[in-house]
C-alpha cells in the first residue's frame, strides 16, 4: 500500500492524506461523513447514484466523492448550500421514480434511502412524471426481485459477479428503461441465481428481499392439530440481537429458545446437534475416502447455496461432494423419523421448521432428494429477519425474556456445532472428531488458528500418527471457485475442503438482520464479533467435540447404529446431480 500523504484542505481546513485515496475515504477518516447510495467498501467504485458529489476547487463539475481521488493541495466543500441543494435534486428524482409504499414495505424505518432523503430534509415529492412498472418476480423459492424498488446503484449486480462470483444479474436497455435482471429476463427460479441472498443483504431499499412465509407460519401456529417443531441455526443466535438494536456479538441463545415457545413452538431444538452428527458422519466418509485413497479432496456439503452453485457451474466436481445432508436437513429427517417414532407422533402431523440465517435454506428445504418418506424433512424455512419481525409483531420482550434451554434429545450440541456458524468451522470440528477417531488421542490444541479468519482462502496442515493431511478453507463463491480452480490444476495439493457460500460463512447469511443506521451490510468488524460470540460459546462447553456428545453417542447405539451404517446412510446422506443453466457446459473432470 502507498503510504506517500498528500495536503488536502476540507472545508477550510487542512488534513493528510495517502495518496491512492478517493475523496470519500480520506473525509471518513477525519470524521465527515458524505452521504452515499451505490458504493460499498468491499465492491469495486461505480459512481452510479451521484449522491456523494462535493466540489473541488478548479473541477468544472461537482465530483462523485467515491471514484474521485485527492491529490496535493486540493480544495474540497463538502457541505456548501449549493451542494447540500445539488444532492437533494439528486435524491428527490430517484424518490419520483420510486413507489410509494413506504408504510407497507419491508424495508421500511430501516432502508438507506429513507433514511437518506429524511437525513436530507426531504418532505415533498417535486418531480411528478412516469413512473417504471415491471411485475415482481416471485418464481423463486428464496428470493424475491421487485425492480419497481430497484434505484440502479447495481450493489447487487456487483456483489453477484464480484464477491460472489455467480453473475446472474446485469443491466438491460437503457435511459429510463434501464433495469436489473437474470439473462434473457428469465424467471429467478430458471436463472444461474444461487439463493444466496447476498443481493439481499447489499440493496439498500427492497428491490430484493427474502420470500416470507411469516403470514403462513403465524396460522399453522394457531392450528391445535398439528405439533409445531422448530430448529435453530448456531449464526441466528450471533445475530438476531442486532434486530433488537443490541450490539453486535450478543449471544442470544436462551432468549431466542423462549421467544419461540411463546410463539406457540411445541418442541424447540437447537441445529448445533445436527451439526456434531453432521460431523460424525462427515469425518468418518473422510477417514474412510483417505484410507482408501479414494475420491479426494473429499468437500464439504453444509452449504446450500454452494451446493446449488456446485451442480451449476463446477458438476465435474460432485463425486468428490460429502454425500452428508446439511444439519438442517439432518435435524429435520430426524423430527420425523427418530423424534417421532419416540414421541408415538405421526410424522405426517408434525410442522417442522428452521429458523436459518439463510435464504438458500429456503431453496433447499424444496429439493425432492432431500424428503423423508414423501415427505418434506423440513416443511417451512424463516430467516433471522423473520423470526425478529415475528417476535416483535407477537408481542415479545425479547432483550428482558427469562433465556430457556432447547428441548431435548435434539437439543444439546458440543462447541464443535456452535462454529459451524463461522468459516473454517465445520472444518475445524470435523478434525477434532476425525483425529480422535484416527489416532485414538485427544487433539490436545483443538482451536486451530491456521483455520480462522477472514481472508479469502486459507490453507493448514494436520499430522495424524504419521500421516499429513493438508485441508483447505473458503467462504464466498468466488473464493469457492478460485479454490476449485486450484484443485483441477493440482488435485493432490489437498485432502479435505470446506466451502461456505456467503462472505464470513453462516454468520453473513442472506437472511441475517439488515445493517444498522451506522454500519454497512457485510461489515467486516460486525461479521468478526458474530464470529467471536460462536467461539464464546464452543470456549465455554463442558463438551467441545462432537463424538463426545452422549445424545449423539445415544442416538448411534439406539437408532442410527454406527456413523456410515445403512440407517444412517438411508436418514442422513444425499445425492447431487448437474443442474447445468441454459449456455453452461459441463467440465470434464480432472480429479481422481
Amino acid at each position: 500500500m502507498d503510504t506517500t500523504t498528500v495536503n488536502i484542505i476540507i472545508d477550510g481546513k487542512p488534513y493528510a492524506a495517502r495518496h491512492g485515496q478517493t475523496i470519500m475515504q480520506a473525509a471518513d477518516e477525519h470524521g465527515f461523513h458524505i452521504p452515499r447510495l451505490c458504493y460499498h467498501p468491499r465492491l469495486s467504485i461505480e459512481g452510479a447514484c451521484r449522491v456523494c458529489i462535493v466540489e473541488v476547487e478548479g473541477a468544472k463539475n461537482y465530483v462523485a466523492s467515491c471514484a474521485f481521488p485527492v491529490s496535493e493541495g486540493m480544495k474540497i466543500h463538502t457541505n456548501t448550500q449549493e451542494i447540500r441543494r445539488a444532492r437533494r435534486d439528486i435524491v428527490e428524482l430517484i424518490l419520483d421514480n420510486h413507489p410509494d409504499d413506504c408504510h407497507t414495505c419491508e424495508r421500511d424505518s430501516n432502508c438507506e434511502l429513507q433514511r437518506l432523503a429524511a437525513s436530507m430534509g426531504i418532505r415533498n415529492r417535486h418531480f411528478k412524471g412516469e413512473k417504471k412498472h415491471y411485475e415482481k418476480d416471485l418464481s423463486s423459492a428464496s428470493v424475491i426481485r421487485d425492480p419497481n424498488k430497484c434505484i440502479l446503484c447495481q450493489r447487487c449486480l456487483r456483489i453477484c459477479s464480484e464477491v460472489q462470483g455467480v453473475n446472474a444479474l446485469s443491466h438491460a436497455f437503457r435511459g429510463f428503461q434501464t433495469v436489473v435482471m437474470p439473462a434473457y429476463n428469465l424467471p429467478f427460479a430458471e436463472s444461474v441465481c444461487s439463493t444466496c441472498g447476498q443481493c439481499i443483504n447489499v440493496c439498500p431499499t427492497a428491490a430484493f428481499v427474502e420470500k416470507n412465509c411469516t403470514q403462513e407460519l403465524f396460522e399453522k401456529l394457531n392450528d391445535p392439530s398439528i405439533i409445531k417443531v422448530v430448529q435453530v441455526a448456531p449464526s441466528v443466535r450471533a445475530a438476531i440481537g442486532e434486530a433488537f438494536a443490541l450490539e453486535p456479538g450478543r449471544n442470544m441463545e436462551g432468549q431466542t429458545a423462549a421467544a419461540l415457545r411463546r410463539l406457540g413452538f411445541d418442541y424447540v431444538f437447537d441445529t448445533q446437534f445436527s451439526a456434531d452428527l453432521t460431523i460424525m458422519e462427515e469425518a468418518s466418509e473422510f477417514l474412510e475416502r483417505f484410507q482408501n485413497k479414494d475420491r479426494l479432496p473429499l468437500i464439504t456439503s453444509c452449504s446450500s447455496a454452494w451446493m446449488k452453485m456446485m451442480e451449476q457451474f463446477h458438476p465435474d466436481f460432485i463425486p468428490n461432494i460429502s454425500s452428508c445432508k446439511s444439519p438442517m436437513v439432518m435435524m429435520g429427517t430426524l423430527v420425523k423419523t427418530y423424534f417421532a417414532e419416540k414421541m408415538k407422533i405421526d410424522p405426517a402431523k408434525i410442522l417442522s421448521v428452521g429458523c436459518m440465517c439463510c435464504t438458500a435454506k429456503k431453496y433447499e428445504a424444496e429439493r425432492p432428494e432431500l424428503r423423508v418418506n414423501n415427505m418434506a424433512a423440513v416443511d417451512m424455512v424463516i430467516t433471522t429477519r423473520e423470526l425478529a419481525w415475528m417476535v416483535k409483531s407477537a408481542g415479545i420482550d425479547f432483550i428482558n425474556i427469562h433465556p430457556e434451554s432447547f428441548d431435548l434429545p435434539l437439543g444439546l450440541s458440543s462447541g464443535g456445532g456452535a462454529i459451524f456458524g463461522v468459516t473454517g468451522g465445520v472444518m475445524e470440528s470435523a478434525i477434532r472428531t476425525a483425529y480422535e477417531m484416527y489416532t485414538g488421542e485427544t487433539l490436545v490444541d483443538i482451536e486451530i488458528g491456521a483455520l480462522r479468519g477472514f481472508s479469502g482462502i486459507r490453507e493448514g496442515k494436520i499430522t495424524m500418527d504419521k500421516d499429513e493431511i493438508r485441508v483447505a478453507v473458503a467462504h464466498g463463491l468466488g473464493n469457492a471457485s478460485e479454490l476449485l480452480d486450484i484443485v483441477r490444476k493440482n488435485p493432490q495439493r489437498y485432502h479435505f475442503i470446506e466451502i461456505m457460500g456467503c462472505p464470513g460463512g453462516c454468520i453473513g447469511g442472506g437472511g441475517q438482520p439488515y445493517a444498522g443506521v451506522n454500519s454497512m451490510p457485510l461489515d467486516e468488524n460486525i461479521l468478526k464479533k458474530r464470529a467471536e460470540a460462536l467461539y464464546s460459546i464452543d470456549r465455554a462447553k463442558t463438551i467441545r467435540r462432537s463424538l463426545d456428545n452422549p445424545d449423539v453417542q445415544r442416538m448411534y447405539k439406539e437408532y442410527l447404529g454406527s456413523p456410515l451404517s445403512q440407517r444412517a446412510h438411508d436418514l442422513l446422506h444425499t445425492h447431487y446431480a448437474p443442474k447445468l443453466p441454459q449456455g453452461i457446459l459441463p467440465i470434464e473432470s480432472t480429479v481422481k
